[in-house]
């Protein structure tokens, strides 16, 4: 029987070694300082009032709003904008305001729209004139699509717009007193396909510097339960004394509270500002606007949409609230100005300035080790330029993707969305441009060939230059997340789990590979939050990755963002060659292999181009000799 090798005593990895480089206890101190911004935040929730009921009830006629939805969407089906069917439902509802005493106006412009070009547009637009010069708009946009008749999505929507202004025609009388404030009934063009009518008006309008309000009515008829939407083209959403008198309105009249989106997704949605309601561009432009509907945001309109489908009694549920809310938002004496950006609760709200400082303030630990590993390499002596010198390859690269693909944008080469985000039913949403895709996939790798010849592990990296490789990535992700506080600290949630799950990636070294591919895919939870909320929030599947390129190549993504993603991306790009064993510091002289024709070719064109201007300043050194 053979003998057991006998069993050595493993040895433990000393604090503050190669193996150990991190300062474990000022991490698990520093998460104590956390512990002030969160008990701010839970001090700063409040319970926002509603403005007060109107003694009135509301007078909507829900039969006659079925009617009228049911009658656009028989006689006009397809309302598709620039089309004839678009023009004939743009004259159907200056017909209505018409023999309501209105006289309507029209307002046509031309926009790009996804998926047709530039085509025509029509806004129709009605105002009771009040008292004050401030205005609160009711909006509902009129086409579709076009695959179906559009009952729910949006002739419901258009008919309670229409429905809401006849309350208002009739002559002042104390059911329907004049208004305090102007009231403009809205019917917009394009909301099926990003809303380019909203965002000409909100853009050109004679009233967008004196609007209190708006509220916009989407797919108010259906089966679904009440939503209401609040989050903005910008890192902010409606005001909470709005949300509270929607929400307080919707439960008088339907008896239930009306949904709102999860903690989970207003944080994403103040991290990547985004929302296809025609509300959105209002609130980017710090006006208070919300959305009532009944549709969930990845619902898709279809021929199922049809008058027959049609919820009367959730219509004139909705109608009866918007009616409510109108008469409450005039009645009210000062309106919250602005829109402030916050976290929805239930019936609390908690400040978007509480959430900031908790987020940045789960910066600190993962700030100060990184600092701290950088005093201990330089106490070492460990030389960090090759590491900075391979990060800065690897940085190049990743410029190099991105010019391309701004070039490909200047080209034309991806979809046009125009001024508002494209409409996830758009073709170009989920039709991937093959062709460009494959152009821009080539141009990228040949980037890359060119740039892995400095980056190919030649040699097995001693310690010192493991360690000098991951304390010149974990600072450029310092660097990065700095960028996004001042950004939009909201933002910070799509990289924290990067900063804390990567810094520990040096103290994992030597460990199983699983463990640390393991640890470098949990700091990829960030992004994967964001991919999954378009995957699955607003319906994308498998067509989320396009989606959000195409947002980004349409400039629906801050410019500033997309440019402090790439120095992420080069620091995540050397962290998981760290992970997996395939790092290596930029090569000495001796290391390089030899150039290749290309690259030979470069540096004679530089030499001589130096050796030109050498040439050259000595001549002008002699003649004024």
């Amino acid at each position: 029987m053979a003998a057991r090798s006998p069993r050595f005593p493993r040895r433990r990895r000393r604090p503050g070694s190669l193996e150990r480089p991190l300062n474990e206890r000022t991490y698990r101190g520093t998460w104590l300082l956390v512990g002030i911004p969160l008990l701010i935040a839970a001090f700063s929730v409040r319970t926002p009032q509603s403005l007060p009921r109107p003694p009135l009830p509301p007078s909507f006629d829900g039969s006659r709003a079925v009617v009228l939805a049911g009658e656009l969407a028989t006689l006009h089906p397809d309302r598709r904008p620039g089309s004839s069917g678009a023009r004939e439902a743009a004259r159907w509802v200056s017909d209505q305001f018409r023999r309501q005493g209105f006289e309507a106006q029209v307002d046509r412009f031309r926009a790009q729209v996804p998926g047709l070009g530039p085509a025509s547009l029509e806004n129709v637009l009605v105002e009771v004139t009040g008292r004050s010069p401030e205005s609160i708009v009711v909006v509902a946009h009129r086409d579709n699509r076009g695959d179906g008749p559009g009952a729910n999505d949006n002739a419901s929507g258009t008919a309670a717009l229409v429905e809401l202004a006849r309350v208002y025609a009739e002559p002042a009388t104390a059911a329907a007193p004049e208004p305090v404030r102007t009231i403009i009934f809205l019917s917009s063009d394009g909301g099926a396909y990003g809303g380019a009518g909203v965002e000409r008006f909100a853009e050109s309008a004679a009233y967008r510097d004196r609007i209190a309000a708006v509220v916009n009515l989407d797919a108010v008829a259906g089966r679904g339960p009440v939503r209401i939407r609040f989050a903005g083209d910008a890192p902010r959403t409606a005001p909470g004394v709005l949300v509270r008198t929607a929400a307080a309105r919707v439960l008088e009249q339907t008896g239930e509270q009306p949904g709102a989106p999860s903690l989970v997704a207003q944080l994403i949605d103040l991290g990547f500002p985004f929302s296809l309601h025609e509300h959105a561009p209002f609130v980017g432009r710090r006006v208070p606007a919300l959305t009532l509907t009944t549709v969930a945001d990845d619902a898709r309109s279809s021929v199922a949409d049809a008058p027959e489908k049609l919820w009367g009694r959730r219509l004139a549920q909705l109608g009866g609230a918007a009616e409510s809310m109108l008469a409450s938002l005039d009645g009210g004496l000062e309106l919250a100005a602005g829109t402030p950006s916050a976290l929805f609760i239930g019936s609390r709200v908690v400040p978007g300035w509480a959430v900031q400082l908790v987020l940045i303030a789960a910066l600190l630990p993962f700030v100060v080790s990184a600092v701290d590993l950088f005093a201990r390499s330089r106490r070492r002596g460990i030389p960090l330029g090759p590491a900075w010198r391979s990060l800065r390859t690897r940085l190049g690269f990743w410029v190099w993707v991105a010019l391309v693909f701004g070039l490909f944008a200047l080209l034309g080469l991806w979809p046009d969305a125009g001024p508002r985000p494209l409409p996830p039913e758009s073709p170009a949403a989920s039709d991937w441009p093959v062709l460009a895709l494959c152009g821009f996939g080539l141009l990228s790798l040949l980037g890359w060939l060119l740039a892995r010849q400095r980056l190919l592990p030649r040699r097995t990296p001693a310690g010192d230059e493991a360690l000098a490789g991951h304390t010149v990535a974990v600072l450029t992700l310092a660097i990065v997340s700095f960028l996004v506080v001042a950004l939009n600290p909201f933002a910070l949630i799509f990289i924290l789990p990067s900063l804390h799950a990567w810094l520990w990636l040096a103290q994992l070294r030597g460990r199983p590979l699983p463990l640390r591919a393991s640890v470098f895919l949990a700091g990829l939870l960030g992004p994967l939050l964001l991919l999954g909320s378009f995957a699955g929030r607003i319906g994308m599947g498998l067509d989320a990755p396009w989606y959000l390129t195409a947002l980004a190549a349409n400039n629906h993504v801050p410019i500033a963002l997309l440019i402090s993603a790439i120095p992420w991306l080069a620091a995540g790009g050397q962290l998981g060659a760290l992970a997996v064993d395939r790092y290596a510091p930029y090569p000495g002289a001796r290391e390089r292999p030899p150039r290749g024709p290309l690259r030979e070719l470069v540096r004679r064109l530089v030499l001589a181009s130096r050796s030109r201007r050498r040439r050259s300043h000595s001549g002008d050194e002699l003649a004024e000799l």
